[in-house]
């Protein structure tokens, strides 16, 4: 049964783009959150090579997207950081009955440059108090989901009034880790999606417990307005599979419990403290 798998899944992708293979050049407009910069571009790819359909991805802040979509933003799908602007969207009558859906939970980590004197995988948030940390990156709380689980782990750990000056704030959550990366800052809270990445994998990172935060429960749905909803539906019912979900873990994320729960196990890679 071992040898079918691979065979089987192949199969439940074909299944699931069958509504979009027949008519090729069509385009999927996403406007996804910027922790999905690396793994939305592999899931992408994938289905552009199985269905012939273009996608087209814009990442930014959950925030400033939910703003666009209030205003008639010209998208498809809105893969969010979070559950509240998504379900703000269904209330307004913005969204396709029947598709807000929980695709995945987010991390967040705290990483320094390889070539930083403090090793923060061994002393986690010690780190931030040192006279040597200046300036700290995270996203914006006011709009990014990354940056409200930032300043509730801060105050979780009992050190957000020590280190509240030194907070720069990233217009998402892409930004911030940027700052971290040009030396704008000394270290940053980040998404464990984008400390995985290729460009950021080499740094030092400690990996925030996800109980001193609210968990970063990471929603998608089709716009109602969507040009096109049958490609719009099968590109997010292809985020939600198995093929879908074990590029998703590569990048550090989990699932949610109850749908392990139903046999959707997928094993993320833990990423623990890494130097």
């Amino acid at each position: 049964m071992k040898d079918c798998a691979p065979l089987m899944a192949l199969g439940s992708i074909a299944v699931l783009l069958s509504a979009v293979v027949l008519a090729p050049g069509q385009e999927v407009r996403i406007a996804a959150a910027a922790d999905l910069k690396f793994a939305m571009g592999e899931l992408a790819e994938e289905f552009e090579m199985q269905s012939g359909t273009k996608v087209n991805v814009t990442y930014g802040s959950s925030g400033n997207f939910f703003s666009q979509m209030q205003n008639g933003a010209p998208f498809d799908l809105f893969f969010s950081a979070d559950t509240e602007y998504p379900q703000k969207l269904e209330a307004a009558g913005l969204v396709e009955t029947g598709t807000l859906s929980e695709y995945a939970v987010g991390r967040i980590v705290l990483w320094t440059p390889a070539d930083a004197k403090l090793d923060v995988s061994k002393m986690g948030w010690q780190t931030l108090l040192d006279a040597s940390i200046d300036k700290i990156a995270i996203a914006n709380p006011e709009h990014a989901p990354y940056g409200r689980a930032a300043v509730a782990a801060l105050q979780k750990a009992g050190i957000y009034e020590s280190v509240k000056d030194k907070l720069v704030y990233g217009e998402n959550i892409s930004q911030a880790a940027q700052f971290v990366q040009s030396g704008n800052a000394q270290a940053g809270i980040v998404a464990l999606s984008l400390a995985v990445s290729p460009a950021m994998r080499d740094g030092k990172r400690w990996e925030i417990p996800a109980e001193m935060h609210p968990a970063i429960e990471e929603v998608a749905i089709v716009l109602k307005d969507a040009k096109n909803k049958d490609s719009a539906r099968a590109f997010l019912e292809f985020v939600k599979s198995a093929a879908g979900r074990a590029i998703l873990a590569k990048y550090g994320f989990a699932f949610p419990e109850r749908d392990q729960e139903r046999g959707k196990k997928i094993t993320p890679r833990r990423s623990r403290a890494h130097g």
